[in-house]
């Protein structure tokens, strides 16, 4: 089988992210844009021959033409076996599994998250590295670099592979291997929660609602959710995958999950309600007319963690991304367990897992995990919330009180301003940063400044340095204001702020939290001008 060297010129532009790199998929179609990425990435990770790469997606428009074409140069450039999934399917957290259980090399997965799909719409591209989790930012800036200077990418010419069929093919010296997208990851599943326990509390009078929003998560949760742990025909809702995942916007969260919400607040809602995202790494949890935050359901998770088989002996420590509340802090002080504070982005949590200084993760937006692969996790935190409320028994509300009532409650929001112009965000972040000094002792909505930063984290690994990841006002009390410029869009720039008040009073437990941090909100606006600078009197989505 013929190898060819086809020429080609860097294109601009091919910096991963957070989340690796994402564009219009007409941007992703054009000549050898997609080509020129993926052999940027083979030719700066090491020794690939012989190796095995992992490699599927989140079924979103252009992943199957996608796919096809890293197979061929995969072959080309001396891979020894793909492992790709069914349909080209993987989830983002499956995939991880798959590349720690088969010792893969590493693998590709394509996947733009949480944003719509479609002809006009996004596609995504990132490389996670051996133990499952996101390439290190060293590695992401070799790629970029390569980018910019790429001359030639190989390929072979060859059919395309039979992406429906599991089974074993052979392109040339190379073995592709179509695997069951959902079997191992199932097994995993299986391993860490109690099943038992779980099919018992739905074979209760205990009604569940999962949305799978058309996206990956829709055979997962069919599988698990209703074959293995036998919830009842239909409990999965929008569990086909779509290209265009039917048109919707499969972000689990209160604004984008509109439909499950309807169900969940509505007449005769079911006791337990949860969606995931686009790659079914992002998650949201609901009771009967209650919303549980991430930040407070990572908080959850840490305090009741004994009740799941494989965390039964403790946990070792956890972790959260910055913005994301101080709640889970709370909980690690009382478990006498370190808690360590990172930049947003999944890939920071890789290092202290794998020097097993954290077993639980988490990031405000919608993103629980844990040590059993190295990404954030949809299906497994429903799984784990299911496991607390079959042992204890309790509705969501009454886990959130109680555990509010032992620890005070962070009230806690996320305003999302999407697809602002760049240049008006850019200056919204640094109308803050030149107020830094004139902030401090000032009193904003009651509370005293103590200081002003822009976040900067040492990994405490491999001594590492991440900086401005983002500006933070922060309180003598604990309150906190945060504003951030986010990496996962393609149009634009999305301002995130993120508000924060530590409420200990059990008897103001139960406000609305934008109630409960209104003078936050105000005080936000005035000093970032944001409303002047962009035009908008109220943001996109609040979460």
């Amino acid at each position: 089988m013929q190898v060819q060297a086809i020429s080609t010129q860097p294109i601009a532009g091919q910096r991963p992210g957070t989340s690796g790199l994402r564009a219009k998929v007409k941007v992703f179609q054009q000549p050898h844009y997609l080509a020129n990425f993926v052999q940027s990435v083979f030719d700066v990770i090491g020794d690939i021959s012989g190796q095995t790469l992992v490699l599927g997606g989140d079924g979103r428009y252009f992943n199957r033409e996608a796919i096809q074409i890293i197979i061929k140069m995969a072959a080309a450039n001396g891979f020894a076996k793909v492992l790709v999934g069914q349909a080209g399917i993987l989830s983002t957290p499956a995939a991880s599994c798959v590349i720690r259980k088969y010792d893969a090399f590493g693998g590709l997965i394509l996947s733009a998250s949480h944003n719509p799909a479609g002809p006009d719409e996004d596609f995504g591209i990132k490389y996670n590295i051996s133990n499952g989790g996101p390439a290190p930012e060293q590695v992401t800036e070799a790629m970029f670099k390569r980018t910019s200077e790429i001359t030639a990418y190989n390929i072979v010419e060859a059919d395309d592979v039979n992406l429906d069929e599991i089974g074993q093919f052979n392109m040339g010296d190379m073995q592709v291997q179509v695997i069951d997208a959902v079997a191992d990851y199932a097994a995993l599943m299986q391993d860490i929660f109690d099943f038992d326990a779980i099919r018992g509390l739905l074979e209760q009078d205990f009604s569940f609602t999962f949305d799978a929003m058309h996206a990956v998560t829709g055979p997962y949760a069919k599988v698990i959710l209703e074959d293995m742990l036998g919830a009842p025909k239909g409990t999965v809702m929008n569990g086909e995958p779509k290209d265009d995942f039917g048109g919707g916007h499969p972000d689990p969260n209160l604004t984008y999950a509109h439909e499950l919400v309807d169900i969940l607040y509505g007449d005769d809602a079911p006791d337990f309600g949860a969606a995931s995202d686009g790659d079914g790494d992002r998650n949201m949890i609901l009771g009967n007319h209650f919303f549980v935050t991430p930040s407070d359901s990572l908080a959850v998770m840490a305090a009741n963690a004994t009740l799941v088989p494989a965390y039964k002996d403790g946990i070792a420590g956890v972790a959260r991304s910055m913005p994301t509340s101080g709640a889970a802090d709370r909980v690690a002080e009382a478990l006498g367990i370190n808690c360590f504070e990172t930049p947003t982005g999944w890939k920071f949590f890789g290092n202290l897992m794998d020097a097993g200084k954290v077993t639980l993760c988490g990031e405000e937006s919608f993103g629980t995990g844990s040590d059993h692969v190295r990404e954030k996790d949809g299906l497994w935190a429903v799984l784990f919330w299911l496991n607390i409320l079959a042992v204890r028994q309790e509705s969501v509300e009454g886990v959130l009180a109680d555990h509010w009532a032992k620890f005070g409650r962070n009230f806690y929001s996320r305003h999302d301003y999407e697809a602002v112009d760049s240049a008006a965000a850019t200056q919204v972040l640094q109308n803050v940063r030149d107020q830094f000094d004139s902030l401090k002792g000032q009193t904003l909505a009651g509370r005293v400044v103590q200081m002003c930063d822009d976040f900067a984290y040492t990994d405490p690994i491999d001594g590492s340095v991440s900086t401005n990841q983002g500006v933070r006002v922060l309180f003598e009390d604990g309150s906190r204001i945060i504003f951030r410029l986010s990496g996962t869009g393609t149009s634009g720039a999305t301002i995130r702020i993120y508000l924060e008040s530590y409420e200990a009073d059990v008897s103001q437990h139960g406000l609305d939290a934008q109630v409960a941090l209104a003078g936050m909100i105000d005080a936000a606006n005035q000093i970032s001008k944001l409303p002047e600078l962009t035009g908008r009197d109220k943001p996109t989505v609040i979460t």
